[in-house]
């Protein structure tokens, strides 16, 4: 089921606002499952780096729990987030990096299953700009596409700028979101470059509209741009929520590992398959490839991989002021319980 939750700007804005209150309000149990009926927002559900959580839909392995999920989808992580703590939903598949920025913010929430171990984000450039935009060292005075602005995109842009001697207010970050308005944007000019993920790099490579400057779409990739493992896509939730639905944790999980095993026992090709077929809108063939590009970064188990959140963290205080002087109990950002149950 594809669904797209939609908030007027306002709401949005009133929503955003909400991220960045130390300990306020927000229903952190407002939503509540009833019937094994869960809502869950995606940052993008046709983008490769959250296949997961439509593959398992499209398999009917949410259902083999006897849970009736609905997934819903944003553009961005951040718009994500906001849903997760107004309420309106009971979890996010979304990069786990914003577990340690909520909690800044006096947020408890935790990935139950890591879906991914690397970013799968790429920085491209375009065409016309490839000549002087060679590095992160030429970001200076660049406009630099994300998918929103506090969004993962955003912040990895960030410690890119930052690692290689660019500050952060040297060039501007603009949200495009993914897909054809990234590809338009880069196509118009109205940015340089910017971060983005599958199947919207194959479209930009077989278009010749640009090329891939950093790629982070392999755990060796991610150990080269930011330094080790950058765990990424997961599946997380509000903590109060979690330790009061324990059972319907456990099921979410065991659907979506037995996900992640199913996609490390098929082709590119056999998944792309299972997949809505609107979701390869640059040919079934284009969209295989993306996926095979993308395949390194998910995980076969759903673990956290040991060291994969102190790169987050290092990565993060590198430039984001909430958390440069902030202390984060890593160990309340993530569980491994539910994961390792579920083999």
């Amino acid at each position: 089921m594809r669904t797209p939750l939609k908030l007027s700007a306002a709401a949005a804005a009133t929503l955003l606002a909400l991220t960045t209150l130390t300990a306020c309000g927000g229903g952190s149990s407002g939503a509540d499952a009833k019937d094994g009926s869960i809502k869950i927002m995606v940052g993008g559900l046709d983008k490769v780096i959250y296949l997961p959580a439509r593959l398992t839909q499209q398999l009917g392995y949410f259902k083999d729990e006897g849970l009736d999920v609905t997934l819903l989808t944003e553009p961005a992580g951040v718009q994500a987030t906001t849903s997760l703590v107004s309420g309106d939903v009971q979890g996010v598949v979304g990069f786990y990096d914003h577990t340690l920025d909520l909690q800044a913010k006096g947020k408890q929430v935790e990935s139950v299953v890591q879906l991914a171990h690397a970013p799968g984000e790429v920085e491209v450039v375009s065409r016309k700009a490839a000549g002087d935009l060679t590095s992160p060292k030429d970001f200076k005075g660049k406009k630099l596409g994300v998918t929103g602005l506090g969004s993962s995109t955003d912040f990895l842009t960030k410690y890119l700028a930052v690692k290689n001697g660019v500050p952060t207010n040297s060039f501007t970050p603009v949200a495009v979101g993914a897909g054809q308005t990234f590809l338009s944007a880069l196509q118009q000019g109205s940015i340089q470059g910017g971060m983005t993920t599958d199947p919207t790099v194959a479209q930009i490579v077989n278009k010749n509209l640009g090329k891939v400057l950093i790629d982070m779409r392999t755990p060796e990739g991610s150990r080269q741009a930011l330094g080790g493992p950058y765990p990424s896509s997961s599946l997380y939730m509000n903590t109060d929520w979690v330790n009061s639905h324990k059972e319907t944790v456990q099921k979410l999980t065991n659907a979506l590992v037995r996900t992640l095993k199913w996609m490390s026992t098929h082709t590119p090709e056999q998944i792309a398959a299972k997949m809505p077929a609107d979701y390869a809108q640059g040919g079934k063939q284009l969209y295989a490839q993306a996926i095979k590009d993308t395949l390194p970064m998910f995980t076969k188990d759903g673990v956290m991989p040991a060291d994969g959140p102190a790169t987050v963290e290092r990565v993060l205080k590198s430039f984001n002021p909430n958390l440069k002087n902030a202390t984060v109990d890593l160990k309340k950002t993530y569980t491994t319980e539910f994961a390792k149950k579920a083999h």
